[in-house]
Order: C-alpha cells, then sequence, then structure tokens
C-alpha cells in the first residue's frame, strides 16, 4: 500500500515523539513525505533504575526504544535527538498514579503521561527550538470546528481509536499537533513500514504500564512512597467479613480473579475503602449503574456545557460507548445519566464524551 499523501506540500517544522514503535515511525516517514522538516525525539521518561531493568521497560520507555528509534530516523534521514523528561514523569505521572491507588481510586497513567509530557513538556521545548508543531503515532485526528475550536474526532477505524486517552489536551495543544496516522488502519500502517523496510514494522504494541513491567502494583507503591502495602479485609455491602485482600492497590472496581475467595458463585469487586483498608464484595448485578459524576472538567469541542446535552459516553478505555445525557451540576461537577446502567464505572478512570459524528465533546475524572 502507498502512504496517502498529505493534501499539501510545506517546510513547516515538526518534532515527532519517536517511541521505537511502528506507529510513530510511520508517522514521521508520512510527515517527511508530505514536506514537513522532521526531527525525530525520544522522551527519555525512565528513573534511575538498573541498566536490566531499563532495558526490560518496552514500549516508550526503555532503552531499547531509543534503539529503535534512533535506526528508523538514521534510515529516514532526519534529524535525531534524546530529550531529558524524568522529572515532569515522575511528577506528573508517578508521584500521581502512586496518589491515586492510595486514595483508593484507580489512576489512567498514560493520560495524565499525554496530557503533562507528551503534550505540555515536549510541546514547550519543541516551539523553544522553533517547531511548528509536534506528532505523534496516535490513532485520532484533529480537525478546527466552525466555531474556532479544536477537537480529536476518532480514527479511521474503531478496532485503534485512542481519542479516550488524549480527551485532556487543551487548545493550545492541538492546534500545535499532527496526527498523521488517524486516517489509518493498524494494517496498512505495518505494511507501509514494510514497504519501506523498517525494521521495526512488526514489533509488538506495548501493554503493561511502562514503569511497572512487572505488573506488581504494590511492590511499585510501597517502594515509591513510603507506604506499606497492608493486607486488609474483604467484605460484602453489609460489612461482614469474608477474607482477607492482598493490599487495595492489587484492585479494581469489576475485577473477578485474583480475588481467591470460595463464595460458590462468581463475585466481583464492588467498591475499594482506603480509610478502613476494605474491599467490598458483591454480586455481578451490583456493579451497574445509569448514573456517573465527574469533574477535573476538559471540554474540547464546546468552550462549557451549558444545559443538558446528549452525547455517547465512554466510562474506560476498551468501553464501546453508551447514550447518555450530560449536564453541569456544579461549577466543576458534570453528571453523566445514561439511558442504560453501565458497569463498574470507577473512580479514577476517564468519563469521554463523543458527538454523534466522533467529535469529543469532552471528559472528565470519575468521581
Amino acid at each position: 500500500m502507498r502512504a496517502k499523501r498529505m493534501t499539501q506540500k510545506n517546510t513547516k517544522r515538526v518534532v515527532v515523539g519517536m517511541s521505537g514503535g511502528v506507529d510513530s515511525s510511520v508517522a514521521a516517514y508520512l510527515l517527511k513525505e508530505a514536506g514537513y522538516e522532521v526531527i525525530g525525539v525520544t522522551m527519555q521518561i525512565w528513573q534511575d533504575e538498573e541498566i536490566s531493568v531499563q532495558e526490560e521497560n518496552g514500549g516508550c520507555c526503555g532503552l531499547s526504544a531509543v534503539d529503535d528509534a534512533r535506526r528508523v530516523a538514521a534510515q529516514l534521514g532526519i534529524p535525531y535527538y534524546v530529550m531529558n523528561f524524568k522529572k515532569e514523569f515522575k511528577e506528573n505521572v508517578m508521584d500521581y498514579f502512586l496518589e491515586e491507588y492510595l486514595a483508593g481510586r484507580t489512576p489512567n497513567p498514560c493520560i495524565a503521561c499525554n496530557r503533562y509530557v507528551k503534550w505540555e513538556a515536549l510541546l514547550k521545548r519543541a516551539l523553544d527550538i522553533g517547531a511548528d508543531y509536534i506528532a505523534t503515532g496516535h490513532y485520532a485526528r484533529i480537525t478546527q470546528l466552525p466555531n474556532g475550536r479544536y477537537t480529536l474526532k476518532t480514527s479511521a477505524t474503531q478496532l485503534k481509536d485512542q481519542t479516550y486517552a488524549l480527551y485532556n489536551l487543551n487548545q493550545h495543544q492541538l492546534s500545535h499537533t499532527l496526527m498523521p496516522v488517524g486516517e489509518y488502519r493498524k494494517e496498512a500502517i505495518r505494511q507501509i513500514a514494510e514497504e519501506i523496510g523498517l525494521q521495526v514494522a512488526h514489533k509488538p504494541d506495548s501493554q503493561e504500564i511502562c514503569f511497572i513491567p512487572d505488573n506488581d502494583y504494590g511492590r511499585f507503591i510501597s517502594e515509591n512512597s513510603g507506604e506499606l502495602v497492608k493486607p486488609g479485609n474483604f467484605v460484602d455491602e453489609k460489612g461482614n467479613i469474608l477474607g482477607t485482600h492482598r493490599g487495595i492497590p492489587y484492585y479494581t472496581i469489576g475485577q473477578r480473579k485474583g480475588l481467591n475467595l470460595s463464595m460458590g458463585r462468581p463475585v466481583f469487586v464492588k467498591e475499594i475503602r482506603p480509610e478502613t483498608n476494605e474491599v467490598v464484595i458483591s454480586d455481578n448485578e451490583s456493579l451497574f449503574s445509569n448514573r456517573v459524576t465527574a469533574d477535573k472538567l476538559n471540554f474540547m469541542s464546546i468552550e462549557k456545557l451549558e444545559g443538558e446535552c446528549r452525547v455517547i459516553a465512554k466510562i474506560r478505555y476498551n468501553h464501546k460507548g453508551a447514550s447518555a445525557a450530560v449536564r453541569m451540576i456544579s461549577e466543576d461537577t458534570l453528571e453523566c445519566v445514561f439511558d442504560e446502567p453501565q458497569r463498574a464505572a470507577t473512580p479514577g478512570q476517564a468519563l469521554v464524551l463523543y458527538e454523534k459524528d466522533g467529535s469529543v465533546l469532552g471528559g472528565g475524572t470519575i468521581k
């Protein structure tokens, strides 16, 4: 498959965040083909770990990402740099992750990283060196509406749409961002990479949280927060003790696996109570609700929400979205009432609101 050409040639400068993966690599290629002056940058965000641990950290964090990105940049004939963002990453992502889990919420570190590191910090440095834009390999599209505002629209394929994790970008950031792979399907991106001979053409996508490669949240929190993750009680909705849990960071709303409770029927995590170190267990039916509230709001297609608005709302990354009505119930809190009850809305996760055409209206953090 031949790459689609961008609609017009230009000589503007763009800094591409290169993770060493196929998506950002092809993004750099597409932009160079479109006539941009492309500079490749990998964001060094890992902390001062042993080299062996750094090498294990895949995706956008590890040393292997630098090696892969540098090879791609050399192949494309573009300048390449590694920029240190360790301070920004620790303050805005790792510390946030710790605070949220200790408060009994389930954070989304990728959303925080996108907003405060990949965009806020990288964009500032890009503009400082005279760039006009930053670009990434995210599957999303940016459009400017008749009202002048910028918003995201879902990618060319729902099978690989990343707008949920990008809802928190602001207008300044969107106006200086390019996302060239949003017009493609994932298989087409891999095919382009293969055709131009990139070694990363079939590199698998990163799955785990990059700074916890072993997925042991409790260990990470104990080692980095100064607070020991302690076992506590599983209780039912009436407060009866059912057993002992490993520590609240190991659990999230709706979880079934790993509870090790012999109840004779499937049971799930319904609530996490950090003040008493309890994890509340219930049947699946108790996880459904048609009402969600959210704060820490960011609006994209509109400046603010006035009155009631019909939307498609998502309560987690892999949620298909459901019809709902939203309205403001205080200055910084939004109420979302679904037409049909939804399962396991989780405090700390994002509520993202879409219009019928796939544009992102805005979103916030589930309370």
